[in-house]
């Protein structure tokens, strides 16, 4: 892991128009810059950089960040890894944490298989230009294919020779050690004690992860050895460093365009992927002939919503263009297909296609997941009402993963129109399905030889990270008791945690006030032993709540007051800067526009006072504005008694403690008010 000092060192280093620069043109706007957004098509500049704030931000898309952040959603890189890469830019080096035993071992394994499949990378693309039957068989292969030299290049495309053992023994004289080549799949070890290569006599085609590193190997038998061979193509199999699940070939070298173009296209196999990368389609990744995994399409998710599943037209390519819709669904994608002509499929009609004349085909021809899978069954059913009963219930099922209620209920009434139903019934359908679904899922997480697998981080996942959101409560704060003069008196204790949608706006009020201001000294309180203890603006609201059993409902703000308390006392700590430069880009984003949005705390600014640093000001806003959301939470709670006390079904010893809860409720209303300057009609 890499340290703290090293961590603060390249924050330090990083200036965000220097990191932007590298990838943008920026023309100086008075104290910023702007210039054309790369994370999507922008043709007129929407993409700001602030130097002052060491942050940059999109105001058409939202993407942006810090130097880190933006390095991390630009290049698709996890936080150690942009933190490498800026590390390199601005010659820093990268000092990390001593590691255990056990996690030096797995690091040696893990970085000594990646380092051997470099070496394999580079001995196959040898073979292939350097050999007689390199050059025979296998670049002439990838030629007749059509596939010009510079794309070969670009895939890094090679040829394994026909020997049994030709890598293995190589590889063994190079000082590659056996249990890598054996735990990276390149070898196999049989039973007799004998290894051999795993992919002789075929083409090769390398699996590069996220990060642009080599994680593993799919290997072609060549046209005049496929008869008789059941499986054509064989890939790497599971190691440390590969998982054909969680892995979609074509990503590393597709995933800038699809965050530009916001929009991915899936394909059956690596010929696709490189056919449409020749044609100019970069936004393009395979499967490579499996169903689609949860880990692929979260991986997908991670660079945009919208994907269409280009297949060919036959019954194979209709029945993948059906595998994996419903996960695509309840991952809140949005789902397209499109059947190519019958005869072709991605790789045969990208080499008779340019670019715009292949995207200009997609648009015209690809359709909602929904209208594609109505005409399908519908023409399956032929009018026959049991099918036509199953082609419902198969749609209904689609339509119950959706997440977002809106898209659902559209889905919902174009089912209804095209089926010729009432909408009523589809909707209840579609609900008893989404009970099904829910009651299925609770089943899942919960069996027992599911539950280790649903904690933590997926394999190869890196985990020297802070926390995201959303976030979880902070439980080491120590409490301290306050003075009577540092704090408001506390609420009714039937109040605490009723928070609803009515106190988020005063939420997120007082997160702007952390971020702003949250270090500085505001109050004094007295601890346990008597002593005068200085309170910054955020210990002063963490503790408010606190004694009134209160947390925020807002997530973002909850991380904004966690994260504060949980560094407010490291030297030098500045809110604004600490937020700013985080390393989780919702919440850098989320502190950005709260630094911005400078009018947000106008109303608290009383006879006509601007918000300042002032000790005595920021107490007074402070305590106005939590003021403001507890006497939001005590009308939520009153409103919930007087509808309790009209219930004529309540016996009328209930109705008493309702009574007396209404009187307190009321009483702290009344205080409340007062300190936020309120009227209240008794």
């Amino acid at each position: 892991m890499i340290d703290r000092i090293t961590t603060d060192k390249i924050k330090e280093a990083a200036q965000i128009v220097d990191v932007v620069s590298d990838f943008v043109t920026l023309k100086k706007s008075g104290a910023n810059y702007k210039g054309l957004c790369p994370f999507h098509d922008d043709r007129t500049p929407s993409f700001y950089v602030s130097p002052a704030k060491n942050y940059c931000q999109c105001f058409a898309c939202g993407k942006g960040g810090n130097p880190i952040g933006f390095i991390m959603e630009h290049e698709q890189l996890s936080y150690p890894d942009a933190l490498r890469y800026l590390a390199k830019k601005y010659g820093i080096q990268v000092e990390e944490r001593e590691l255990t035993a056990e996690e030096r071992a797995a690091q040696m394994e893990r970085d000594s298989m990646f380092i051997l499949n470099e070496w394999a990378l580079k001995w196959f693309k040898d073979q292939m230009y350097n050999t007689m039957d390199g050059r025979a068989i296998g670049l002439a292969y990838f030629r007749q294919r059509g596939f010009r030299d510079d794309i070969i290049e670009k895939f890094q495309l090679g040829f394994c020779p026909k020997g049994r053992d030709v890598m293995t023994r190589a590889a063994l004289k190079e000082g590659y050690r056996e249990q890598y080549l054996v735990g990276t799949g390149l070898s196999i070890k049989r039973e007799d004690g004998s290894v051999v290569d795993r992919f002789w006599g075929r083409v090769m085609f390398p699996w590069y992860n996220i990060g642009g590193k080599v994680a593993g190997f799919g290997g072609r038998v060549l046209d005049a050895a496929t008869k008789g061979v059941a499986v054509k193509y064989q890939n790497s199999p599971e190691s440390s460093i590969y998982s054909k699940r969680r892995e979609l070939y074509g990503l590393y070298h597709a995933k800038q365009a699809i965050v530009k173009m916001d929009q991915v296209y899936m394909v059956e196999g690596y010929t696709d992927v490189i056919s449409m990368h020749q044609c100019g389609i970069e936004n393009v990744v395979a499967n490579s002939g499996t169903a689609l995994t949860k880990e692929q399409i979260h991986l997908l998710h991670r660079f945009t919503n919208n994907i269409t599943l280009l297949y060919d037209g036959d019954d194979a390519g209709i029945h993948a263009a059906q595998r994996g819709t419903d996960m695509l669904l309840a991952a809140g994608m949005n789902v397209k297909i499109l059947l190519l002509p019958d005869g072709d499929d991605p790789d045969s009609f990208a080499r008779k296609h340019n670019a715009e004349d292949f995207r200009r085909y997609v648009e015209q021809h690809q359709v909602d997941f929904l209208k594609f899978k109505t005409n399908l069954l519908m023409s399956q059913a032929q009018n026959d009402p049991r099918k036509l009963s199953q082609l419902v219930a198969e749609i209904v099922t689609s339509i119950s993963f959706i997440p977002d209620e809106i898209t659902r209920s559209l889905y919902i009434r174009e089912t209804a129109q095209t089926m010729q139903m009432q909408e009523q019934m589809i909707h209840r359908a579609v609900q008893n399905q989404m009970s099904k679904n829910r009651e299925e899922e609770y089943k899942r997480r919960n069996s027992p030889q599911n539950l280790p697998n649903e904690i933590g981080p997926s394999q190869g996942e890196n985990t020297d990270t802070e926390a995201s959101l959303p976030p979880e409560a902070n439980k080491d704060i120590p409490a301290q008791g306050f003075t009577q003069q540092a704090t408001p008196q506390p609420l009714p204790r039937q109040v605490a945690n009723i928070q609803g949608k009515s106190a988020h706006g005063t939420e997120l009020l007082l997160a702007q006030l952390i971020v702003r201001y949250g270090e500085k000294i505001v109050c004094e309180a007295e601890d346990e032993n008597g002593n005068s203890v200085p309170l910054s603006v955020a210990e002063f609201i963490f503790y408010s709540l606190a004694q009134d059993g209160l947390t925020f409902s807002n997530p973002t703000a909850q991380v904004i007051l966690d994260k504060a308390i949980e560094h407010i006392h490291d030297e030098g700590f500045v809110a604004e800067k600490y937020f700013l430069g985080h390393h989780n880009p919702q919440l850098s984003q989320a502190a950005f526009q709260l630094s911005m949005d400078k009018e947000e705390l106008s109303k608290y600014h009383t006879r006509g006072q601007q918000l300042t640093t002032d000790g005595d000001r920021l107490m007074e806003v402070t305590t106005h504005v939590l003021a403001d959301m507890k006497i939001s939470i005590v009308r939520s709670k009153i409103n919930k008694v007087k509808a309790d006390l009209t219930n004529s079904a309540i016996p009328k010893e209930e109705q008493l403690k309702l009574l007396a809860q209404y009187k307190e409720l009321k009483d702290a209303e009344k205080r409340l008010a007062k300190e936020c300057g309120d009227k209240v009609l008794v």
